[in-house]
Protein backbone atom coordinates (compact mmCIF):
# COMPACT_ATOMS: atom_id res chain seq x y z
CA UNK A 1 0.00 0.00 0.00
CA UNK A 2 1.42 3.67 -0.67
CA UNK A 3 0.74 6.52 1.02
CA UNK A 4 1.01 10.25 -0.02
CA UNK A 5 3.62 12.14 1.67
CA UNK A 6 2.90 15.34 0.10
CA UNK A 7 -0.09 17.23 -1.61
CA UNK A 8 0.05 20.64 -3.43
CA UNK A 9 -3.27 21.58 -4.98
CA UNK A 10 -3.31 23.74 -8.44
CA UNK A 11 -5.65 24.88 -10.54
CA UNK A 12 -8.40 22.88 -12.27
CA UNK A 13 -8.54 20.73 -9.95
CA UNK A 14 -5.59 19.09 -10.45
CA UNK A 15 -3.06 17.75 -7.03
CA UNK A 16 0.22 17.24 -7.68
CA UNK A 17 1.35 14.35 -5.12
CA UNK A 18 4.61 12.81 -3.67
CA UNK A 19 4.26 9.04 -2.24
CA UNK A 20 6.17 7.40 0.04
CA UNK A 21 8.04 5.36 -2.57
CA UNK A 22 9.39 8.96 -4.25
CA UNK A 23 7.39 8.63 -7.05
CA UNK A 24 5.75 12.07 -8.09
CA UNK A 25 3.28 13.40 -10.23
CA UNK A 26 0.08 14.81 -11.07
CA UNK A 27 -3.99 13.48 -10.33
CA UNK A 28 -6.71 15.16 -12.35
CA UNK A 29 -9.91 15.13 -10.32
CA UNK A 30 -11.84 17.57 -12.26
CA UNK A 31 -14.19 14.61 -13.52
CA UNK A 32 -15.43 13.89 -10.01
CA UNK A 33 -16.80 17.39 -9.02
CA UNK A 34 -20.49 17.72 -8.53
CA UNK A 35 -21.03 14.60 -8.32
CA UNK A 36 -22.65 12.49 -5.29
CA UNK A 37 -20.09 13.58 -2.49
CA UNK A 38 -17.77 15.50 -4.29
CA UNK A 39 -20.75 18.27 -4.66
CA UNK A 40 -18.46 19.59 -1.52
CA UNK A 41 -15.57 20.90 -3.99
CA UNK A 42 -18.07 22.99 -6.22
CA UNK A 43 -16.62 25.16 -3.38
CA UNK A 44 -13.00 25.49 -5.22
CA UNK A 45 -12.00 26.66 -1.69
CA UNK A 46 -13.06 23.37 0.16
CA UNK A 47 -11.17 21.69 -2.69
CA UNK A 48 -8.35 23.34 -1.57
CA UNK A 49 -8.68 22.61 1.80
CA UNK A 50 -7.60 18.86 1.61
CA UNK A 51 -5.13 17.37 4.39
CA UNK A 52 -3.22 14.24 4.23
CA UNK A 53 -4.96 11.48 6.87
CA UNK A 54 -3.23 9.29 8.99
CA UNK A 55 -3.16 6.08 6.88
CA UNK A 56 -1.48 8.59 3.75
CA UNK A 57 -4.79 9.01 2.09
CA UNK A 58 -6.30 12.61 1.19
CA UNK A 59 -9.36 13.90 3.05
CA UNK A 60 -11.41 16.83 2.85
CA UNK A 61 -13.20 17.80 5.72
CA UNK A 62 -14.96 14.47 7.01
CA UNK A 63 -17.05 14.42 3.67
CA UNK A 64 -14.63 12.96 1.27
CA UNK A 65 -11.54 10.88 1.18
CA UNK A 66 -9.59 8.67 -1.73
CA UNK A 67 -7.47 5.99 -1.77
CA UNK A 68 -3.96 6.00 -1.66
CA UNK A 69 -3.65 3.25 -3.95
CA UNK A 70 -5.85 4.63 -6.46
CA UNK A 71 -4.51 7.81 -6.49
CA UNK A 72 -0.76 6.24 -6.89
CA UNK A 73 -2.36 4.36 -10.29
CA UNK A 74 -3.65 7.40 -11.71
CA UNK A 75 -0.54 9.14 -11.34
CA UNK A 76 1.86 6.47 -12.78
CA UNK A 77 -0.81 4.38 -14.87
CA UNK A 78 -0.32 1.32 -13.76
CA UNK A 79 -2.69 -1.07 -13.50
CA UNK A 80 -4.25 -2.99 -9.94
CA UNK A 81 -1.96 -5.99 -10.62
CA UNK A 82 1.04 -3.74 -11.13
CA UNK A 83 0.35 -2.08 -7.77
CA UNK A 84 -0.84 -5.76 -6.24
CA UNK A 85 0.92 -8.52 -7.24
CA UNK A 86 -0.86 -10.84 -5.51
CA UNK A 87 -3.68 -10.31 -7.72
CA UNK A 88 -1.99 -11.61 -10.73
CA UNK A 89 -3.10 -15.07 -11.32
CA UNK A 90 -0.79 -17.76 -12.94
CA UNK A 91 -2.21 -20.20 -15.14
CA UNK A 92 -3.46 -23.79 -13.48
CA UNK A 93 -3.16 -26.57 -15.37
CA UNK A 94 -4.91 -29.92 -14.62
Amino acid sequence: MHKVLSVKVLDGYRLDLTFDDGTRGLADLHELVGSGVFALWNDYRAFQAVKIGDGGELVWSDTVDLCPDSLYMQVTGKSPSDVFPSLKREPVNA
